[in-house]
C-alpha cells in the first residue's frame, strides 16, 4: 500500500461489512427495530412440525446468547440507531456521550445554550455573518502514515483478535488524505440549509457574499454550503438566478496575507517560545491518564506492544473512520475505550487548541486579529483598519470586500477559528486550563474543542434592529450556543450594543501583539 500515491478508497472503511445496513447490527440495541424477531416469527408460522419448532427454539436461543455476548463485546452505552446521521438543525447526534467527546474531530452538533436562540421579541436581524470550519475530512498525510503504521504493527504483532478487537482481523486501512468525506460534504450542505432557514428574511435582499481560504477542502466546503443555501431557497418557492454563487478564494501560504489562514507571524509559527506551548501542555496531560490505557490495551491484546503514540492513533481512528462512513456509522475503534477515557481524550484535544492557538498562547489570539478587524468593518460599514494579516489588495476593493451586505459567509480552519475566538474575547471567563487534571466543560466555562471547532463548526455574528432601542445590538452564536459576552457587558439575552461591542475589541483594533511576531 503506497500512502504517497493518492489514496481514494474510503467507503466500507472497516473492510468487515459489505454494506452499511450490516454495520448497524453490531450494536446490541439495533435488534429492537423488530426485523430480527419478525423474520423468525415468520418462519415459525411456516413451520408446523415439532422438529421444525424445536429447531426454531435452538435458533432463537443461540441468537439470544449472541445478543448477550454482544453486550460484552460493546459497552452497555453503545447505541447505534439506523438513520442516525447529520441533520441541518441539530447536526450529528449519534451516541452523543461518545461522539461529542472527540475534540476538533467531532462532527458539528448543536451545543446547549442557556440563552434562547430565537430573535428577542420586537427585534429583527439585519445582518448575519457565519464563520465556518470546513466539513469532516480524512487525516493529514503525516497522520495517515502514522495511523497506517499503527494498524499494520498491531495486526502483524497480534496475529489474531477476539472480542471487541475482532474487527481488526479483517480491517483494511483505506482512509484518504486531507480531503472532504461524503459526510463532510453533507455537513456543509446542511449548514447552508440551516443558515438559510435562520436568515431567510435577509436572503430576500440578496445572496450571501462568500469567501474561502485556499485549501481544496475549504473551497469545496464553501461550494457545498452554497448548494445547501440554494436548495433551501428554491424549496421555499424563490427563484435563484444567481446560483452558482461566486466564491472569493484567498490563497494560503507563508507569503500570503489571509485572515482565514494563519502563517505570517514567524515567532508564532517557528519560534521556540510560542510554537510548542500547545503540544507541551498536551504531553504533560497525557502522563496523567494515558499509561493506564496503554497498559490495558497491551494486556488485552497479546504481543501488541503498543506505545503512547499508537494509543492516541487508535483514539483518533475512531472519529476518522466514523466520518469516512457515508452515514456516519460509529466505528468499531470507538468501542475500544470507555466513556471516561473519551472525556480525557476530548480534554487532551482541547488543551491543544487552547494553548496552541487560543487564549493560553500569548500570540494565539493575535493570529485572529485581522479577521476581527474585518468583522468590525462589516458591522460598522467603515473601511478595514488593520496592519496584521488583512490582504489590502482585496479589502480595499468593493468588489472583493463589499460593505453593506446583509449576509456574509467565510470558510476557514479550526486553528484559525480558535485564534479568532480568542481575539474576540469569547472565552474570557475561562480560567487557564489545567494540564494535570481533566476539567469538565462546565468548569471550563464552556470551553471544549468539540464545542468550539468541530468539523463544520460555525459561529454566527448577528446585528439587530429592536423596537424602542436607539442602538443596534450585536450577539454571537457558536454552534448554537449564544455566547455570554462579558467583555462588552452583554444583557440577559446575550446582546451588546454595537458601539460597546466594537469598543471591547480594542485588542484587535490595536493589532494585538503583532509586534512580537518578528524577532528583532
Amino acid at each position: 500500500m503506497s500512502l504517497g500515491s493518492g489514496l481514494r478508497v474510503r467507503k466500507d472503511f472497516t473492510g468487515y461489512h459489505p454494506d452499511e445496513e450490516q454495520v448497524y447490527l453490531l450494536s446490541p440495541v439495533t435488534e429492537h427495530d423488530g426485523r430480527f424477531f419478525k423474520n423468525k416469527m415468520h418462519r415459525r408460522k411456516a413451520c408446523a412440525s415439532a422438529s421444525c419448532f424445536r429447531l426454531l427454539l435452538i435458533v432463537l436461543s443461540l441468537s439470544f446468547l449472541a445478543l448477550i455476548s454482544a453486550s460484552f463485546i460493546h459497552p452497555s452505552w453503545s447505541v447505534q440507531l439506523p438513520g442516525c446521521i447529520d441533520t441541518p438543525d441539530r447536526g450529528y447526534q449519534c451516541q452523543p456521550q461518545l461522539s461529542h467527546n472527540w475534540g476538533q474531530y467531532s462532527p458539528f452538533f448543536s451545543v446547549p445554550s442557556e440563552i434562547s436562540l430565537a430573535a428577542p421579541p420586537g427585534c429583527k436581524i439585519t445582518f448575519a455573518q457565519v464563520l465556518s470550519r470546513h466539513g469532516a475530512r480524512d487525516p493529514t498525510l503525516t497522520k495517515t502514515r502514522s495511523y497506517y503504521s499503527t494498524v499494520q504493527k498491531l495486526q502483524i504483532n497480534a496475529g489474531h483478535f477476539w472480542g471487541k478487537y475482532a474487527f481488526l482481523n479483517e480491517f483494511k486501512y483505506t482512509l484518504d488524505v486531507d480531503q472532504l468525506t461524503e459526510l463532510g460534504e453533507q455537513q456543509m450542505v446542511n449548514s447552508g440549509v440551516a443558515f438559510y432557514n435562520r436568515y431567510k428574511a435577509l436572503a430576500k435582499q440578496g445572496t450571501p457574499f462568500i469567501r474561502a481560504s485556499g485549501e481544496r477542502r475549504v473551497i469545496e466546503s464553501a461550494r457545498n454550503f452554497s448548494q445547501g443555501f440554494h436548495q433551501a431557497l428554491t424549496a421555499d418557492g424563490t427563484s435563484d438566478a444567481n446560483y452558482p454563487y461566486p466564491i472569493l478564494v484567498i490563497p494560503e501560504g507563508q507569503d500570503s496575507n489571509n485572515t482565514l489562514d494563519h502563517g505570517l507571524c514567524t515567532e508564532f509559527e517557528e519560534g521556540s517560545t510560542y510554537s510548542s506551548i500547545g503540544s507541551k501542555a498536551q504531553q504533560t496531560f497525557l502522563a496523567t491518564f494515558l499509561p493506564t490505557v496503554v497498559n490495558r490495551l497491551n494486556r488485552d491484546i497479546s504481543r501488541a506492544n503498543l506505545t503512547a503514540i499508537d494509543t492516541i492513533n487508535l483514539f483518533d481512528l475512531c472519529p476518522f473512520t466514523t466520518v469516512a462512513s457515508r452515514l456516519g456509522v460509529i466505528s468499531h475503534f470507538c468501542y475500544l475505550f470507555s466513556l471516561d477515557e473519551w472525556e480525557h481524550y476530548n480534554y487532551y484535544q482541547s488543551l491543544g487548541k487552547y494553548y496552541g492557538y487560543g487564549p493560553g498562547n500569548p500570540l494565539g489570539p493575535t493570529q485572529g486579529v485581522g479577521y476581527v478587524n474585518e468583522l468590525i468593518a462589516r458591522l460598522s460599514g467603515e473601511p478595514v483598519k488593520d496592519h496584521t494579516t488583512v490582504n489590502r489588495t482585496l479589502d480595499d476593493s468593493h468588489a472583493t470586500f463589499p460593505l453593506g451586505e446583509a449576509l456574509y459567509v467565510d470558510v476557514s480552519h479550526d486553528n484559525d477559528m480558535t485564534s479568532i475566538f480568542g481575539a474576540l474575547g469569547l472565552y474570557h471567563s475561562t480560567s487557564p486550563l489545567s494540564n494535570t487534571s481533566t476539567q469538565s466543560i462546565e468548569a471550563a466555562a464552556g470551553y471544549s474543542a468539540a464545542w468550539t471547532v468541530p468539523f463544520a463548526g460555525r459561529a454566527y455574528f448577528e446585528k439587530m434592529d429592536c423596537a424602542g432601542e436607539k442602538e443596534e445590538p450585536v450577539r454571537i452564536i457558536v454552534n448554537d450556543r449564544v455566547m455570554p459576552m462579558q467583555t462588552c457587558g452583554a444583557d440577559r439575552l446575550g446582546r451588546c450594543r454595537l458601539a460597546k461591542f466594537i469598543q471591547s475589541l480594542s485588542f484587535a483594533a490595536e493589532g494585538g501583539k503583532w509586534d512580537l511576531c518578528f524577532a528583532k
